[in-house]
């Protein structure tokens, strides 16, 4: 009896040294990829450039008008039509390409407004360089919004009773409240409230529990395989140009992206690198929403831009990884 309680006692043992042998080896890894992680990313900030001027009252009227379809042609339209943030949505359609008022479809994926105030310009190919800029050009584009000139937006507004009040109390003292100018700044001034808080935050802050070790092995593979060439800084995006296809041609040879812009030789093909911030709610992907899969896409631009095969697991791994930049609240939503 005595001999069989000593080895049950010797075979618990051996268990406890091995459970505190992988939590210290756990530990251990967290630690290492958590060093590499920081020398490249970064957590959001608590504030975008810009919003030092914003006021509550900004702000209300800019989430008024980002939902308010009367800024579109024909009262079908708003902002978050192409951009939604209800039920959950990660300030995207999750269409390839969206409608316009008209019915005519866009030629690009409409990106998340989520953070954009971040990157470093605006649009796919950079053609405005922040959100008040960006924030007027779908509301005159003849495929989206289809507004026809600022003069006609002012008059529509000018001629709604709930909006004389309103912008009055957001831009005291302007001669002229009812502005496309003040329209956009509004709108501006609530898309700089769009900032989202994740896992890979609270881990880049130090929280080694953040993320599992499965997620820390997908970070690691994203920072070893050559992801970070593009996905770097706070954002894991939205800080450069690429060229989309850099070392194996990509298929769509007719948007030339940047190059569309500039009309320099050297910018064909350039796109900004998009975010990677809420990747995981944001599909499809790519600048012309050919890709659903995000796995897919991680294989295709290992592939494609840094002429790496990745494996089943190894894809697995970064989309687990992938998805601890969803957004906290985003990521509950979509448990229910």
């Amino acid at each position: 009896m005595f001999r069989k309680l000593t080895i049950f006692i010797l075979f618990l043992m051996g268990l406890l040294i091995a459970a505190c042998g992988g939590k210290k080896e756990n530990t251990e890894l967290k630690q290492s990829v958590l060093e590499k992680a920081k020398k490249v990313f970064a957590v959001l900030p608590d504030k975008m450039p810009g919003s030092e001027n914003d006021t509550p009252e900004r702000i209300a009227l800019g989430k008024k008008l980002y939902f308010d379809a009367n800024l579109s042609v024909d009262g079908s339209q708003s902002c978050n039509t192409c951009h939604d943030l209800s039920d959950g949505m990660a300030g995207v359609d999750n269409l390839p390409v969206s409608p316009g008022a008209l019915g005519d479809d866009g030629t690009r994926n409409s990106p998340t407004v989520l953070n954009a105030g971040f990157q470093f310009v605006q649009f796919w190919d950079g053609r405005e360089p922040d959100l008040k800029a960006q924030a007027g050009g779908p509301i005159l584009n003849p495929i989206e919004m289809a507004m026809p000139s600022k003069e006609a937006v002012e008059v529509k507004l000018q001629n709604l009773p709930e909006y004389q009040e309103d912008f009055k109390v957001a831009f005291p003292g302007s001669k002229k409240p009812i502005s496309f100018d003040n329209i956009t700044e509004a709108i501006a001034a609530f898309e700089r409230t769009l900032i989202t808080h994740d896992r890979f935050d609270d881990f880049l802050n130090g929280d080694l529990n953040a993320l599992s070790e499965t997620e820390v092995k997908g970070l690691d593979l994203f920072i070893t395989t050559g992801c970070i060439t593009c996905h770097t800084g706070a954002l894991l995006g939205g800080n450069m140009y690429q060229k989309m296809g850099l070392i194996k041609a990509y298929e769509d040879t007719v948007d030339t992206g940047r190059h569309m812009v500039t009309k320099n030789e050297a910018d064909k093909f350039m796109f900004k690198v998009p975010t990677l911030r809420n990747v995981a709610l944001t599909e499809p992907y790519f600048h012309e929403g050919a890709e659903e899969s995000l796995k897919n896409s991680i294989i295709r631009m290992a592939d494609m831009q840094l002429a790496k095969e990745l494996n089943n697991l190894q894809a697995l791994q970064i989309e687990k990884f992938l998805n601890t930049l969803t957004d906290k609240e985003l990521a509950a939503a979509q448990k229910q």
